[in-house]
């Protein structure tokens, strides 16, 4: 192990957020908000992130049309959306945007001005399915899937797009678990 590696900041899971799914170009998608702002994410972020959407869905695939979102606000000037799609049966497909944060070649600090991180003509396309913070519900919505799409002898997609990962933390939520600003999980 290396130990001359430190963190570049000190580590305290954030708020999640669960909101209601949407319809977009006949794709059912959940929502997950994670911010450390107890307030929530802006609603002008959340506009423009979910404005940006249909450029992230992926072409149909004979997979039934679900995928998942989650808009993160960093605690500087970004704002981060992943969206992930099902797409041969049983397989995740990321696509990303990015607004306010200049070393993902953000034009400008604005969290509302998101720009593409993957697909074709992206100059620095960079491969990363999300942060610490951002992965929270990937074991839960893997975990979805199976149950109502992949296990029952007929899918279940409103079964699916129904069951969400509970808001709460990012990580364990166990009590004494760090929160922003100080707070801890209560006992």
């Amino acid at each position: 192990m290396d130990r001359s590696y430190s963190p570049a900041m000190a580590f305290t899971e954030k708020y999640l957020v669960v909101r209601d799914p949407v319809d977009i170009g006949g794709r059912h998608i959940k929502r997950y908000h994670v911010t450390d702002d107890p307030a929530g994410i802006a609603p002008e972020v959340e506009r423009a992130a979910f404005a940006m959407l249909p450029e992230l869905l992926p072409e149909p695939d004979g997979t039934p049309a679900a995928s998942f979102a989650v808009l993160h606000r960093g605690g500087d000037t970004g704002a981060y959306l992943n969206l992930y799609s099902w797409v041969w049966d049983n397989v995740l497909r990321f696509a990303g945007a990015a607004a306010g944060q200049p070393a993902l070649d953000c034009p400008d600090t604005d969290p509302t001005h998101f720009v593409r991180l993957t697909g074709a003509g992206i100059a620095h396309e960079r491969f990363w399915i999300g942060c610490v913070w951002e992965l929270a519900p990937l074991d839960h919505e893997r975990n979805a899937w199976v149950r109502h799409m992949l296990a029952p002898e007929v899918p279940d997609l409103a079964g699916y797009v129904a069951d969400s990962l509970r808001s709460g933390t990012t990580g364990p939520r166990h009590p004494g678990t760090a929160l922003p600003h100080g707070r801890q999980v209560p006992a």
